[in-house]
């Protein structure tokens, strides 16, 4: 390569600006094109022969065209058919295998930070999942990054913005994959093809497994290896789906949407790789060049081509990034490529054009043929193009399928497989002419080893006359459109790169290998104005890009599929990270979260959450208030899916007002009392407010449906009975603030406001359901654990007042129990009085005087009974009516700071004016059917005192009743001859 090449590569054209004779009038014959023995050279080369040696047994086999036994077997139109079909069994043979089996890890080994070399080279595994040593490499590099393909990889089938299904690149669609490992995953995948769903069953651990990362790398400066296990989970779940979409029927509409999810996490591998792939350089280059004071005295006078670019690389951080997104977008490719197994098969392994050169022979021996159409004479590789004829049809399809698959690896970083193919393919003069881009180095122009021994000289001394002739093919419109795109992107044509490009990806891989190659080749001859260089045609340099550009472009672009994947989510991330942009992503990411299509993908919601959250790990988080919205969307997710391991972590990510509002919802829900303890317990690991969180939980239950308390409320004794399920919830709720000890003073509060809205709607069971629910040394706890804090220090008024308070509703609780025990023992206890028949005979007589003897012993032990339990009512009656310290349900103390609950204050005074008159009404019952009328008409008394104005709590018509009754009880008192005003 180091002298101008020939045939192909346009001998005459005017490179030394003498000579300007057409490329294909150069030569007459096959022997005098300087191709064919680069050709004929590279043969030799390959198999390790002399090359003389060689070319005579080229031109012996030549002389005998006629021998039928020496040529190629042939490849008739009908053997053609049936090997295809032969391939379509086999085929067919390895995706069934496949399918019951594990597919390779399609990742692609990562690489070095930094190296020595710029020239591509195969991917070599390395410790860093994000290195960027390929991006320290000259515009023709191609390293082994991975992005989507062009026509091959086409993706514009989309059936929506975020899960377009991936299409297999059509240049793979006929070779059979790569057959799985073994049989062991074999019950995984026909469990999951059971599920409706089968996609969604088998990444319904994705979210616990990112949890995981993200628990296990919590520091910053572990942020990328938490980036790499982002990927790495993505990978796994990849393979899974992979393999149950093998076994599932392309008609079956879970084989849709287990694609579209396959689809989705594909593109969010790729997503987490840019995004750790950039940022690593990003913030390791700042304190690299913090340190590289002396950066722009680090290039001498002699430099080489290749010295420049590295320098280049090391001081223009934009020039490097942009080769980290070559990187990672052909390493994406690479990634596809990987997938396939034995991506391309042809019939000869030395000969090229095989059913031409047949053809051929069989002309020269003079057999008949069926080929009589016009065909090449020649099997130079400049013959089609020379003789303007075509090659024999199979050898055609060949040729496009080798074109096809170079430039599906020089897409993928893989140049040295492109040569191989060329080499496999008899083609190693194609081979020879991918060369010519490396830079050249002489290592001993600067220093030679002490044994005086040269080291080898790298790279083409005349790249730049490489470069223009392959320019100048990429513009030859007789070539075909892949060949063109392989010149193309190895001399910066960007023209020529685009018509084959036809995703997003395949597009934004071309113009970051054009604007790289630009940048590149200024700065090699700027550095090397003194030396006479071939200069590049002026459309080279008449396209200025930037990323800013960039982007711009894609998103005006022709082709409606690119325009349309330039606003799928995962691009639109892209971009933003390419562009270092962060505010302008977290503002893109929020306006998801109000798209209805978008909002509902737990995928995506989780994905932009962890994104959000390396950011802050990194510390470029902005706009909060856009950051919290984004966390708080993914803990709801959490929440409604009963995420119960993940809920409390994340939550720990809001501000502390959210994580007490976001946890108290998710608690809500949570019944049995182990998983209570339970997520108290990750609440606790997680940093939690527990205290506030579990006040809020019942906070929020208990006043679900509170209203103002009623005074018309009827209820049947039945309905007192009765508990909802929303009642039973209250109860439950209760439960929250009893597993912590130093939380019983609260315990105490919110037991005594739910059990206020319990009593004012008579529900007296659930009122007793929430008072046990209280341990009964709660008073006695809260007491010690005031003393252990603040010993002799007179306790929070708000705590003495709950603990009144509790007091007073257990008193009020007994009057009412005690006054059932009575009113159940005096109208279902009392003995039954004896009947004597009017025509009794004498012993019915006799049995009636025994009977009536025995009634009276019962009724005399049923009154005895019946006045001890209502001394019992009448006592918890009047502990009710008669409370000390300000009366019943009335605070003493007040807070210091003046802090009044202003709505329980009216609810205990409700309460006051619902019951104390009620309990009155029963008091007076209980007295006046016992016959005690002077106790009864003492009642009035009670009522009328100013130490306890209970006076005050009447309404007027219950005022009005409460004199009536007493009015009776004052005749009947009258009727046994006593005072009738009770004294």
């Amino acid at each position: 390569m180091a002298a101008p090449m020939a045939g192909r590569f346009g001998a005459g054209d005017p490179i030394d600006g003498k000579n300007n004779i057409s490329q294909r009038t150069l030569y007459s014959s096959p022997a005098e094109s300087q191709s064919g023995s680069i050709w004929q050279t590279n043969q030799d080369s390959m198999s390790g022969r002399p090359v003389t040696r060689s070319m005579q047994r080229l031109d012996d086999r030549r002389r005998t065209f006629g021998v039928m036994e020496e040529s190629p077997v042939v490849r008739e139109e009908m053997q053609s058919r049936a090997l295809r079909r032969s391939l379509n069994v086999q085929r067919t043979i390895g995706i069934f295998n496949q399918a019951t089996g594990s597919n390779r890890n399609a990742r692609t080994p990562a690489r070095p930070l930094r190296h020595t070399t710029y020239t591509p080279r195969s991917a070599t595994t390395t410790t860093s999942q994000f290195d960027i040593s390929a991006t320290l490499r000259t515009p023709g590099t191609t390293p082994g990054g991975n992005m989507s393909l062009t026509a091959m990889f086409d993706q514009t089938d989309v059936m929506s913005a975020s899960f377009a299904p991936t299409e297999r690149p059509s240049m793979f669609m006929d070779m059979p994959d790569t057959p799985g490992k073994g049989m062991g995953d074999i019950t995984v995948t026909s469990n999951l093809l059971m599920e409706d769903d089968p996609g969604i069953a088998a990444t319904a651990s994705i979210f616990d497994e990112f949890f995981q990362c993200y628990r296990r790398f919590p520091s910053s400066h572990q942020v990328f290896e938490l980036v790499s296990e982002y990927e790495k989970t993505c990978i796994d779940h990849i393979q899974l789906l992979d393999r149950l979409v093998k076994q599932t029927q392309p008609s079956q509409h879970k084989f849709s949407r287990t694609v579209k999810i396959q689809n989705f996490l594909t593109k969010q591998k790729d997503m987490w790789r840019l995004l750790g792939s950039l940022y690593q350089d990003r913030l390791q280059s700042t304190d690299t060049m913090e340190d590289d004071d002396d950066l722009d005295d680090t290039q001498n006078k002699n430099s080489s081509e290749k010295q420049v670019a590295e320098f280049l690389y090391r001081k223009d951080s934009q020039t490097r990034q942009s080769q980290v997104v070559i990187d990672w977008l052909e390493r994406n490719v690479a990634d596809i490529l990987e997938g396939c197994f034995d991506r391309v098969e042809f019939y000869s392994q030395t000969v090229s054009w095989e059913n031409t050169l047949h053809i051929l022979q069989q002309k020269k021996a003079g057999v008949p043929s069926s080929h009589d159409r016009p065909m090449v004479s020649s099997m130079d590789p400049d013959a089609p193009i020379r003789e303007r004829k075509p090659l024999a049809d199979l050898d055609k399809e060949d040729e496009v399928r080798l074109l096809r698959n170079m430039f599906a690896n020089i897409q993928a970083g893989k140049l040295d497989e492109a040569q191989r193919l060329c080499r496999k393919c008899g083609q190693a003069w194609r081979a020879a002419t991918l060369e010519g881009w490396k830079m050249y180095h002489d290592p001993n122009m600067h220093e030679v080893s002490t044994t005086g021994e040269l080291k080898a000289v790298e790279g083409n001394p005349h790249r730049d006359i490489w470069k223009v002739v392959c320019w100048r093919m990429a513009q030859d419109e007789d070539i075909h459109p892949y060949e063109k795109a392989i010149y193309a992107a190895l001399s910066g044509n960007l023209k020529e790169l685009l018509p084959v490009c036809e995703t997003w990806s395949d597009c934004l891989w071309a113009y970051y290998k054009v604007m790289v190659d630009m940048r590149v080749e200024q700065e090699i001859r700027e550095y090397f104005s003194n030396k006479a260089l071939e200069p590049m045609p002026s459309a080279y340099w008449d396209k200025y890009l930037t990323p800013e550009i960039i982007f711009q472009e894609l998103q005006a672009f022709p082709n409606e599929v690119v325009q349309s994947q330039s606003k799928e989510p995962f691009h639109v991330m892209e971009k933003y990270i390419i562009l270092g942009d962060v505010d302008g992503l977290t503002e893109e990411m929020n306006n998801w979260l109000h798209v209805p299509s978008l909002r509902s993908s737990r995928h995506l919601v989780s994905c932009i959450a962890h994104v959000v959250l390396f950011f802050r790990a990194v510390g470029l988080q902005t706009k909060d208030e856009l950051c919290t919205a984004i966390l708080e969307a993914y803990v709801m997710d959490l929440i409604e899916d009963k995420q119960t391991n993940l809920v409390a972590t994340y939550t720990a990510t809001l501000p502390p007002s959210m994580q007490v509002t976001c946890y108290a919802k998710f608690l809500e829900g949570i019944h049995e009392t182990e998983e209570r303890q339970h997520c108290l317990q990750l609440a606790e690991d997680a940093g939690l407010d527990i205290p506030t969180i579990t006040k809020t939980v019942v906070e929020n239950i208990r006043t679900r449906d509170e209203g103002d308390i009623q005074f018309d409320t009827q209820l049947t004794p039945a309905s007192e009975e009765a508990l909802s399920e929303e009642d039973k919830h209250k109860i439950a709720a209760i439960d929250w603030l009893v597993f912590d000890p130093s939380q019983r003073a609260e315990a105490l509060k919110q037991s005594n406001a739910v059990m206020r809205t319990f009593l004012a709607t008579k529900k007296y069971k659930a009122a007793h359901e929430v008072f046990n629910k209280v341990p009964k040394d709660s008073i006695d706890v809260i007491l010690k654990s005031w003393q252990a804090k603040a010993g002799n220090t007179p306790l929070l008024a708000n705590d003495e007042n709950a603990i009144k308070e509790h007091i007073c509703i257990k008193a009020y609780l007994n009057a009412h129990d005690s006054f059932n025990d009575w009113f159940a023992q005096y109208h279902n206890t009392a003995p039954p009085k004896p009947v004597l028949p009017p025509s009794a005979t004498f012993q019915e007589k006799v049995k009636f005087e025994h009977d009536y003897k025995q009634y009276e012993q019962e009724l005399e032990r049923w009154q005895y009974q019946l006045m001890s339990q209502s001394k019992v009512v009448v006592d918890h009656i009047h502990n009710v009516l008669l409370f000390p310290d300000g009366g019943w349900m009335v605070d003493q103390n007040q807070d210091e700071d003046g802090d009044i609950d202003e709505s329980r204050q009216h609810q205990m005074a409700l309460l006051r004016q619902l019951c104390i008159p009620t309990l009155c009404f029963l008091l007076h019952s209980v007295l006046h059917k016992t016959k005690q009328f002077t106790e009864a008409i003492q009642v009035a008394d009670i009522i009328a005192s100013e130490q306890h104005q209970l006076y005050k709590v009447f309404r007027q018509e219950e005022l009005q009743r409460l004199l009536h009754m007493i009015r009776d009880s004052s005749l009947q008192s009258l009727d046994n001859q006593q005072d009738p005003l009770g004294y």
